[in-house]
């Protein structure tokens, strides 16, 4: 089973950049479907942005222009990179695997990192 480790989260002001990662225990070029969630106080995990293995992403409207997913295969890693960034990004951030098992589709957890975005 592939353990998700997510890294890079942090303070940053408003209309600043940050970047987070996922580190996979594992290859990830068998996991088709990799994606981004959050969860802010109070509130229920959202989808933030999926990419698959031929690179096709997609992205919530919240972040649309403003955030890019991507995976580097060799170095089993998903990234999200987050441009002008609004207090209402501030979330936990959570990686997502879609792990195909001989039982069906596994998901996978990373713990997440938090993001903080002050006004």
């Amino acid at each position: 089973q592939v353990q998700l480790v997510e890294s890079g989260g942090g303070l940053v002001q408003a209309g600043g950049s940050l970047r987070v990662s996922c580190a996979a225990s594992r290859t990830i070029f068998s996991i088709n479907v990799m994606a981004w969630y959050r969860q802010a106080p109070g509130l229920q995990r959202e989808w933030v942005a999926t990419i698959a293995t031929g690179g096709r992403t997609n992205y919530a409207d919240s972040v649309k222009g403003r955030f890019t997913i991507s995976r580097d295969n060799a170095k089993n890693t998903l990234y999200l990179q987050m441009n002008s960034l609004k207090p209402e990004d501030t979330a936990v951030y959570y990686c997502n695997a879609q792990v195909v098992a001989s039982s069906g589709v596994i998901p996978v957890w990373g713990q997440g990192t938090q993001v903080t975005v002050s006004s």
